[in-house]
Formats: structure tokens, C-alpha cells, sequence
């Protein structure tokens, strides 16, 4: 079976979750039959290239234009309907509106599965405009597969489609990801205190950094925060501005040091506000090592990876008093931290390991693939 992945980016252009999901489910995908490339956009190319990149064939398309985080290309467009040709089964990553308008043109002859990462939640114009064509492409694919059955529970844009929805978690592989290695853990820790928090992804807006910012003030333990975007120079100020001193922000660090920075922490805080954050892959990697976390009430799958009071803390969104209060607690009981941590470990393995994915994915491709052929 041979599927081709639909987003706007993908590595080396941008390193995020979605790309992480996609990388899994190519690579994974081989032991079940599946062999899968990657269709994407990006600014750094004039003409379509082809590439590989960690064993996974990667096609580049030439950004046209981009319009509110949405790129465009003229020159996939006029391609799309003979380049999948080759393809059994088209695998789209919502949101992304001109997916949409590549299925419209030719991708609806072919089978097809939509990996749900989020609605649309911050381009409220976009989105209106938009409407009739979402509501046209998610009508049209054979099958949409929400990360959590809280997101397809609480999106109104899933409630018309939800006969042909079917959830699938997000996966990793802790097999992907480098050993932590003693000697740095041990270094942080005398670095940072023995119960230093850690944060990791991108910083952007639904991150809700600034109400973790707020917290610290309130917070003795150091705050190490991974990862780099569009606000982060905003929230290094706004620190700086507050006086803040237990908040160290690395930038983007690579795997090895990402993994020795989580080993060493006591727990893991994760202030998303709003429903852009559909899943929140950086949960995952902290239940992947046995960390308690902390986390918002959001409707989302946040709330599906960290269960308050068995693997961790679930606190109002937006609320910098209740987060500071949740890191106070788990700083100041050490046996309660294991605990979590240790039962946020076993759920990462029953729920959320790549195996999992893949395999479910697998099945899906399968079902749809059937179902057409009948």
C-alpha cells in the first residue's frame, strides 16, 4: 500500500508536532505494509525537489504565496491530479485550507484519510470565509480520525461528520528518542535545583507562556523552557521586565539535550490556553519519561494524556494563581510527583506509544481501501 502524506511543511523547513506525526507513521508504517511519502510546500525552494530525510522521501513544492499561516502553490495545484496518481491512498493533515482545494481539484478520486489536529480557532475571518469549503472536504474524505475522543466530543466543526470519524492518539517511540545520558542529568540538576519544571515547544500564542511567566513570580523553583518561535523574544523580555530569575529559556535544543533536561526534572508544565492545542505532543514525551504534569482544562486531548490526580495536575485555563499553586504542590511533595509520574509512564505505554498509531492507522487505511473496492 503506498500513501502519500498532504501538509503545508515538514522538516527541514519546520520542526513541530504534526511533523513529528508524520515521520512516525512514515517510518512506523513499513512493518505494517505501508510505504509512505510526504507531499509539502516550502519558501526555501523555485522548483519542485525531491528528497530524503531520515529514510523518508520527502517532495517539495514552491510556496506561492502565504496568507495567515495558510501557504499556497500555483504550481502544485496545476500538478496535484498527476502527481497521485502513483498513490492508493491520500493521508491530509487538518487544518490546512489549501488541502482542501487540492482534494476539491483532483484528490477526491482517490481514497482518503484526514488526521484532525485542531479546528480553526485563531483566524475567525479565515474561518468564515473558509466554512463552505471545509465543510465540502471533510464531507468528501472517506475518513477523519480526531487525536482524542474529548476534541471530537467538543468540536462543533466535527458534529456533522462524526459517523465517519474515528480516534486515533498520537504516538512516539522512545526508542526514537536518545538515552539520557547520567552525567548532564546530574549537571542540570545541580544547574537548575533538584525540583526545576520543564516545558518544550514552540511559543506561540495558545502556549499560554505568558500566564506561566505570571506564575513564576509566585513560583522558588526554576522553570526550563525549550523551544523557540514567534514570541519568544516577547516573553524573554516581559521576564526580564518582571525580574524574573527562575525562568531559563535554552532556545531550540536538540534531542540529546531535550531528553537529559526532561530526565532531570521533577515535573513537567504545560500552560496551553485554547484549543489550538488539539493533543499536545510535548505531554506525551513528558509521560514517555515519567513525569508528573501539569496542564489546562481545555476540551482538548490535553486532559485525555494527563488525568488530574492520577498522572498529574489539570487546572483552569489562563489562570496564573492556580498554576502556581499546582507547581508549589508538586514541588513540595516529592512521593506525590513519583506517583504520578510513575502512573503517567504506564498510560504513555497502554495509550499513546507509536506501535499503537501505526497500527491503528493501518487498519483505517485498510477499512477505507475495502469500503471503496465494495
Amino acid at each position: 500500500m503506498k500513501v502519500l502524506h498532504v501538509y503545508k511543511t515538514y522538516y527541514p523547513d519546520t520542526v513541530g508536532g504534526i511533523e513529528q506525526v508524520i515521520r512516525g507513521l512514515a517510518m512506523g508504517g513499513r512493518g505494517h505494509g505501508v510505504t509512505a511519502e510526504v507531499l509539502v510546500l516550502s519558501a526555501a525552494v523555485k522548483q519542485p525537489e525531491t528528497l530524503v530525510i531520515d529514510e523518508v522521501t520527502v517532495h517539495r513544492y514552491p510556496t506561492t504565496i502565504d496568507l495567515a499561516s495558510t501557504p499556497f502553490s500555483i504550481q502544485e495545484a496545476r500538478d496535484f491530479g498527476r502527481f497521485i496518481a502513483p498513490y492508493d491512498l491520500l493521508h491530509y493533515h487538518f487544518p490546512w485550507p489549501f488541502g482542501d482545494v487540492l482534494h476539491a481539484l483532483a484528490g477526491h478520486r482517490k481514497p482518503s484519510v484526514v488526521t484532525y489536529h485542531s479546528d480553526i480557532v485563531k483566524q475567525k475571518w479565515l474561518k468564515k470565509a473558509y466554512s463552505p469549503l471545509m465543510t465540502w472536504f471533510l464531507g468528501h474524505v472517506d475518513a477523519i480520525a480526531p487525536t482524542s475522543p474529548g476534541y471530537l466530543a467538543s468540536s462543533a466543526d466535527l458534529e456533522p461528520f462524526r459517523e465517519k470519524c474515528t480516534v486515533i492518539p498520537l504516538g512516539l517511540d522512545p526508542a526514537s528518542h536518545p538515552a539520557p545520558d547520567a552525567h548532564a542529568i546530574a549537571a542540570y540538576r545541580d544547574r537548575f535545583g533538584a525540583r526545576y519544571f520543564a516545558f518544550v515547544g514552540v511559543f506561540r500564542y495558545y502556549k499560554g507562556l505568558q500566564y506561566l511567566i505570571e506564575a513564576a513570580a509566585n513560583v522558588a523553583e526554576n522553570i526550563v523552557l525549550m523551544g523557540d518561535g514567534p514570541l519568544r523574544k516577547e516573553y524573554e523580555a516581559e521576564a526580564a521586565r518582571r525580574g524574573l530569575t527562575n525562568l531559563h529559556f535554552m532556545g531550540l535544543v536538540d534531542e540529546q539535550v531535550k531528553m537529559d533536561i526532561m530526565a532531570g526534572a521533577h515535573a513537567f508544565v504545560f500552560p496551553s490556553h485554547l484549543r489550538s492545542e488539539a493533543f499536545g505532543l510535548g505531554l506525551a514525551e513528558a509521560a514517555m519519561m515519567g513525569k508528573p504534569m501539569i496542564s489546562c482544562d481545555i476540551n482538548t486531548g490535553t486532559s485525555f494524556i494527563n488525568l488530574h490526580g492520577e498522572t498529574g495536575l489539570v487546572i483552569p485555563p489562563a489562570d496564573p494563581v492556580a498554576l502556581a499553586q499546582a507547581m508549589n504542590a508538586l514541588a513540595g511533595d516529592v512521593e506525590l510527583a513519583r506517583q504520578q509520574g510513575e502512573a503517567a509512564r504506564v498510560r504513555f505505554m497502554q495509550m499513546f506509544s507509536l506501535e499503537q498509531m501505526v497500527t491503528a492507522y493501518a487498519a483505517l487505511y485498510r477499512h477505507v481501501l475495502d469500503r471503496r473496492k465494495g
